[in-house]
């Protein structure tokens, strides 16, 4: 059975996407740490990031630096926290969140029944930041 985020990835389920290239997706969390809380997802459905292939976890790693760059631009944080934990859905993904202190990376933290409104808001505040970045994968 698809994982949510294959389903996500598929337009089965909405999803407010600010990345897609070939190999990756990123889209933000219904459940945010921080506004702008993104989550790089690859195509392909693998439980564990261990099992990726190095140039996959590698492509990862460096859209996550591009969407940090983008969230650090957008919101000013103090830095950008990733984390890849996979508890919650059995689908790799990097979470790239902007943080102000420890605490926001916390998922005891994360904020429930966002208003799909304001991930939109969100979304295109990201989007507009990767474009002004230069980047062309930016998901419209």
């Amino acid at each position: 059975m698809a994982s949510l985020f294959t389903k996500i990835i598929e337009g089965e389920l909405p999803g407010h996407f600010v990345w897609k290239d070939p190999v990756c997706v990123a889209f933000l969390s219904i459940g945010p740490l921080k506004p702008g809380h993104t989550l790089v997802v690859p195509r392909v459905e693998v439980d564990h990031w261990l099992d990726l292939d190095s140039e996959t976890v590698a492509h990862l790693a460096r859209v996550s630096q591009s969407v940090g760059r983008a969230l650090f631009r957008a919101y000013d944080p103090v830095k950008v926290g990733t984390l890849t934990a996979g508890l919650e859905v059995p689908h790799v993904h990097f979470h790239v969140v902007p943080i102000w202190e420890p605490r926001d990376l916390d998922f005891g933290n994360a904020a429930s029944n966002v208003d799909p409104e304001s991930l939109a808001a969100e979304a295109e505040k990201v989007r507009q930041a990767l474009r002004e970045l230069g980047y062309d994968q930016v998901s419209n």
